[in-house]
């Protein structure tokens, strides 16, 4: 098969969107498909073709790629769009491009347009043997996959099964010009040193490497998509019956987990947790160990990037950092159909008119007493033990003071009102990944 006839059938499931754009750098391999694809879009009907070039700014010679790729485009008759982005300081540079180039691919999507990004099958042994020396899972060694869904739209490396080699050929047949990055010839940086250190003896060696490795990672694609059904189907179980759904925290049942084999529970967690933080690596698991084995009276915690897992009420709770601190107050309370913005906590309002008074919101303290009209008073600890709200919620849920008398805590029926004339109600800040 051709190349041409390789990238159309890598194409077919995609050939009904609305835009083809195709991630152009100027380099050796999107040269090609852009190129490539614009030879086909003259005699076959694909869907718009245009480019886009993501400008990093991270080294000076990369300012002069923006006007190589218009000028290949402007032959090309294609439509080419530009953007600059910023890239966020960090350990891995690589890392913070590739995360600010994909943002602004995400953003230049309109529904049900594709990115195409020419990544081929020497990227993916690459990929492979970088991923399998720094020990990672099976995730890792998926390698990346011919498609996901990226924003609106979806990302496509319709070159994934085509050598290096082939588009090496097909320039130099088109008389093809492209830019080359110089940071890609430093072998300081680890991929570097595997593609010109350890891949030519390797390839002279096994000629087939690249191919078969493309196939181990299709192999290994299911068998990761098989751990994320399993997954999907133990955390359906232990997700039900969660307590204040409201909170928009996610969380899920310990007895459930606690019946899952360590193995099946370490991959349920790593589903949950991929949206919400940077995974940890197989060492650190043990926090998760010391949480899910600590005494029933405790009140474990495993500090993660962005966050915290914490056990509280029988479950295993996701608690950002924004949520480990005790928010700013006292608030005047707010108006009758005002909705009061709380720093750092979501909102409130009162449903209903409040009486005359000298009204106010804040937060617990301790030694708290909730006053209820000719019923006495409730100590406030006893009433959110009673609830089973979790210790690390107390401290951030809101409470209506008359004076500096408590009248009222948010939400908890049966407190969150001196009668049927108002209710004090919370809507906190949104944290749900739709996970609990």
């Amino acid at each position: 098969m051709g190349l041409d006839a390789e990238v159309l059938d890598s194409l077919a499931p995609w050939r009904e969107a609305r835009a083809w754009q195709v991630a152009l750098s100027g380099g050796l391999d999107s040269t090609v498909l852009v190129h490539l694809l614009a030879r086909l879009a003259q005699r076959e009907a694909l869907p718009l073709l245009c480019a886009l070039h993501i400008h990093h700014g991270l080294q000076p010679a990369a300012d002069a790629w923006p006007a190589h790729c218009q000028r290949l485009c402007d032959a090309l008759g294609v439509p080419l769009r530009i953007i600059r982005v910023q890239v966020a300081p960090g350990a891995s540079l690589e890392r913070a491009a590739r995360e600010a180039r994909h943002a602004a691919f995400a953003e230049a999507l309109a529904p049900g347009d594709v990115i195409l990004s020419a990544q081929h099958c020497d990227d993916q042994l690459e990929t492979l043997l970088f991923r399998l020396l720094r020990g990672t899972g099976v995730q890792g060694l998926a390698g990346m996959p011919r498609s996901r869904g990226l924003g609106v739209g979806q990302l496509v490396r319709p070159l994934l099964g085509v050598r290096r080699t082939q588009l090496l050929a097909y320039a130099q047949a088109h008389g093809l010009d492209w830019v080359e990055d110089p940071s890609n010839q430093d072998q300081r940086f680890s991929r570097n040193y595997l593609r010109y250190q350890v891949l030519p003896p390797l390839l002279a060696r096994w000629p087939q490497a690249a191919e078969l490795a493309t196939r181990t990672a299709e192999h290994l694609q299911e068998a990761a998509g098989l751990l994320d059904e399993l997954a999907q189907e133990d955390l359906s179980s232990a997700a039900a019956q969660a307590p204040w759904p409201w909170l928009g925290l996610p969380n899920l049942s310990m007895d459930v987990l606690r019946s899952l084999s360590e193995a099946r529970q370490r991959n349920a967690l790593r589903h949950w947790l991929r949206p919400l933080t940077l995974m940890p690596d197989t060492r650190h698991w043990a926090g998760w160990q010391t949480l899910r084995d600590a005494r029933a009276d405790a009140e474990p915690r495993w500090q993660l990037h962005g966050g915290a897992l914490l056990r509280a009420a029988g479950r295993l709770w996701w608690c950002p950092a924004s949520w480990q601190t005790a928010p700013p107050g006292p608030l005047p309370a707010p108006l009758a159909g005002q909705v009061l913005a709380l720093p750092e906590n979501g909102s409130v309002r009162i449903e209903g008119v409040l009486p005359e008074g000298q009204w106010q919101l804040a937060y617990r303290q301790g030694g708290e007493r909730i006053s209820r009209a000719g019923r006495g008073s409730r100590d406030l600890k006893r009433i959110f033990n009673e609830a089973q709200v979790p210790a690390f919620l107390r401290a951030r849920w809101p409470l209506l003071l008359c004076g500096n008398e408590p009248r009222a805590l948010a939400n908890l029926p049966g407190f969150d009102s001196q009668g049927d004339d108002w209710r004090l109600i919370w809507t906190p800040a949104s944290q749900d990944q739709g996970l609990s």
